[in-house]
Order: structure tokens, then C-alpha cells, then sequence
């Protein structure tokens, strides 16, 4: 039978080429054939649209069914995967429906350790004009992302990017999402208001460590060595390059057992919640037979659901902001009129609305390339890129930044906690050379696209 060998590039016509023999080494040597009949007894996952199959000297090792697959090319030579050619010698994941490339990981990380510190450094410029209604823009954070998230859902489902059956999942757990991160800011305000700054900082790298035990129970990951080290070295290194020299440790012992274990329960909540957006992902393969859940829908539901559970715990947490809840219409009143700008409570306003809308923009960009982090890799490596943040911003604020007055100065161990972050990151990246080659040298076929 008559066989032509076709290299596909994304949105131009295929060329056609005649076959070239094999290499030498037949181990490597992989090519598409094109057949005029597909042998109906193949699995439906070698069957596309265009009636292509891979044909490798090397055989499979299996075909993983699970969230993440990894494709590595062998030696020098390229592979086409449905209608894509892969060309060097990156690696190609297939992560929750989609393939990405080990490059799109570390572009979204940089977009997320980026916003990270666009959005702290934002938020302490937006609390200049609000200095007085912190507890409004907290509350714009979460009911205005609703309207946000939902408008931008509405225009990708009319593109139809989302599908009905996308929007058919279930939604409960969108609903134990809601509820995790509103008893999370909940417990986080409460102990927030006991602690100091730098105690906060300390505490928070706890939330690595829920991340990655939660993922073990639930996701049945497991890590090596070098990525339990990294994790530990990157969270030292915050803790050495923020908190040092500023009395954290007397300030811990000063505070009392019962609100340090109300914020490391915070983070435990928040952990929780960010591993279980990682299980829907998972989960919504499987029912989208192999098509990719859109993230607006993880970011509209979840933001809802939080939404109505904050407003259920509003006497609560209005209370924890010194605000009698008899009094808060009128507090959020003032609080719009100030964020506006307009009317007769503006005296120290100054660069409202364009401050706090500039946090806005910021955080829901901050929000989305960070589920977007965590789709395409898993919920350690999105919390590893938002700590980056951390020491980045800390640096920020040492320089003469608008409307923040005098700039603070370095923590005393903040070169060596930032040099500490660095290799942390180094560590958990770093594969030993030979470790699971049986994983990495598999090459796996695409699904048919959708």
C-alpha cells in the first residue's frame, strides 16, 4: 500500500513529502502514515479526523489515563501530535485535556509571580485613598469579581469556547470551594487582627506545606527529595527574607496558641480549597470525555458561592473590623463614595478611583493566570510562583513608590532568604538524570480534538 508522510503546522495546508527511511536507530525513529481505511478494532483515541495514526518502532509502555501524561521527543528528531508539530527537544504535557509545553508552565508562572506582585504592591497604593474603608474594597473584591467573572463567562460561552455540557457539571463541589475560602478569609481576619505583619509571613508558608499534604491524600501524588527540599527552602526563604529582624518569633510567643492556630487553620482552608479546584479539573476531564473544563466556570461558580457565603458572615466579620453591623450600610455607603471620588466625603480620597480600579484590574488578572497555573500544572507549582512574589514586592516597597510617602527599608537577611528562595526553586525543578526515564520516553497519542 502507497504511503505519503505529511508534516502538520498549525493553520497552513500540510505539504506532502515522500518517505524517508528510517534511521538507523530504529528506537527513535517515529512518522505519521496516512491510511485510506482505519482498522475499526483501534482504540477510539487513535482514530481522528483526518484519519492519521503514529506508527514508532519503539512500543508503548501503556497509556496512562490519569491528569498528566508527559511526551518527551526522542534525540533530535520531531513528531507531530494530532494537528500540531512539536519541533526541538521540549517536553509536551498532556495535562486536564491539554497539551502544554513545559515553556507555557514557565511563562504562566512568570504571569503569576508577576501579577503576584503587582497586586500586593497594588493593594497597599489602593489602601491610600481607603485608608478608612479597608473593610469596602474587601468587599468589592468579592462581590464585584462575580459580576466580572460571570460577564466574561457570558461572551466565551456566546464565542463558544464553553459548551453547555461544560456547564453541566456538578456543582457542588464549586459550592465546598465557596465555602472553604470564605471560613478561610474569615479565620484570616480574625487572626490578622492579633498578629503582626511579619508573624503573618511566617504562618503563611504553611499553606505549601497543606498544599502538598493535601495533594497526596486526594491526588495520590508523590514527591521526591528534591522537590520536599525546594518546597522547604522556598518557604525559609520568605520567612528569612521578609520576617528577619523585625521581632516575628517574640511577636508568635506574644500572641497567644489560639490565633497562630486560627490562621495556619486559614491556610489549611485555603489549601484545601485550591487543591479541590485542581480535583475538579481532574474530575471534569473525565465527564468532558477528555475536553477541557474552561477555568471562568471554576472562577465564577467558586467566586459566587464565596460570595453568598461572606454575606452570611457579615455580622460576623463586620464585627472583626471594629464596624456594628447596625452601622455597616452606612460604612459601605461612605466607602462608595470615597472609591468614586464624588460628593461630600472625599477629604483624603486623593487618587481614588484610579488606585483602587487599578487593584481591581490587578487582582482579577492575578486570580486568572494563577487558576490558569494551576490547571496546566498542579496546585504546588502555582503556590511556588505566587510566593516568588513575596520577596519581589518587599523590594518594591523599598523604593519611592507615589502616594506611599518614605520608603521602607530591607529586612536584614533579605539577600540571603531571596538566595535561599532561588535555589528552593532550583531544587523542586531539577529532575536527576535518569530518574523515571520508563515515564518520560513514552510517546503518547493526542486525543482527537473536540
Amino acid at each position: 500500500m502507497a504511503t505519503t508522510s505529511r508534516r502538520f503546522t498549525t493553520g497552513l495546508t500540510a505539504s506532502i513529502t515522500s518517505v524517508q527511511s528510517h534511521s538507523a536507530n530504529r528506537s527513535q525513529s517515529i512518522s505519521l502514515i496516512r491510511r485510506n481505511h482505519i482498522d475499526p478494532r483501534l482504540p477510539p483515541i487513535l482514530r481522528s479526523s483526518r484519519r492519521w495514526i503514529i506508527q514508532a518502532a519503539r512500543s508503548w509502555d501503556g497509556f496512562d489515563h490519569g491528569a498528566e501524561t508527559e511526551i518527551k521527543k526522542p534525540g533530535a528528531c520531531g513528531y507531530a501530535i494530532g494537528d500540531n508539530e512539536m519541533e526541538g527537544s521540549s517536553t509536551v504535557h498532556v495535562i486536564n485535556g491539554e497539551h502544554v509545553k513545559t515553556a507555557e508552565i514557565v511563562i504562566w508562572a512568570a504571569a503569576t509571580a508577576a501579577f503576584g506582585v503587582g497586586n500586593r504592591v497594588m493593594y497597599k497604593l489602593a489602601l491610600v485613598p481607603l485608608k478608612e474603608y479597608p473593610f469596602f474594597l474587601a468587599q468589592l473584591s468579592t462581590f464585584g469579581y462575580v459580576a466580572v467573572y460571570y460577564t466574561i463567562l457570558y461572551f466565551r460561552y456566546r464565542a463558544g469556547t464553553v459548551t453547555d455540557a461544560m456547564l453541566s457539571v456538578p456543582k457542588s463541589p464549586f459550592l465546598i470551594v465557596g465555602i472553604l475560602e470564605a471560613l478561610a478569609a474569615a479565620a484570616g481576619m480574625a487572626a490578622a487582627a492579633n498578629l503582626s505583619g511579619p508573624s503573618t509571613t511566617v504562618l503563611s508558608q504553611t499553606f505549601l506545606v497543606w498544599q502538598i499534604f493535601f495533594s497526596i491524600i486526594f491526588l495520590g501524588r508523590r514527591y521526591s527529595v528534591n522537590q520536599i527540599l525546594g518546597c522547604t527552602l522556598v518557604a525559609l526563604g520568605v520567612i528569612v527574607s521578609v520576617a528577619s529582624g523585625s521581632g516575628a518569633a517574640h511577636s508568635l510567643k506574644e500572641a497567644g496558641v489560639l490565633w497562630i492556630l486560627l490562621m495556619v487553620l486559614s491556610f489549611l482552608l485555603q489549601g484545601a480549597g485550591t487543591v479541590l479546584k485542581e480535583v475538579i479539573f481532574i474530575d471534569s476531564q473525565k465527564r468532558l470525555k477528555g475536553a477541557s473544563l474552561d477555568l471562568f466556570i471554576v472562577n465564577s461558580y467558586g467566586s459566587a458561592f464565596q460570595a453568598i457565603c461572606i454575606a452570611l458572615l457579615l455580622p460576623f466579620l463586620s464585627k472583626l473590623w471594629g464596624i456594628p453591623f447596625n452601622q455597616l450600610g452606612t460604612y459601605l455607603k461612605d466607602g462608595a463614595v470615597c472609591f468614586l471620588n464624588h460628593g461630600t466625603i472625599t477629604k483624603g480620597c486623593d487618587g481614588a478611583p484610579f488606585l483602587p480600579l487599578l487593584f481591581v484590574i490587578m487582582n482579577i488578572g492575578y486570580n486568572i493566570a494563577l487558576l490558569r497555573l494551576l490547571k496546566i500544572s498542579s496546585a504546588v507549582v502555582s503556590c511556588l510562583a505566587s510566593t516568588v512574589s513575596v520577596p519581589i514586592a518587599v523590594f518594591l516597597f523599598t523604593m519611592p513608590l507615589p502616594y506611599l510617602g518614605v520608603a521602607s527599608s530591607l529586612p536584614k537577611g533579605f539577600m540571603g532568604g531571596t538566595i535561599m528562595l532561588v535555589l528552593g526553586m532550583i531544587l523542586y525543578s531539577w529532575t536527576p538524570q535518569g530518574a523515571n526515564t520508563s515515564h518520560t520516553d513514552t510517546v503518547i497519542p493526542s486525543p482527537p480534538p473536540t
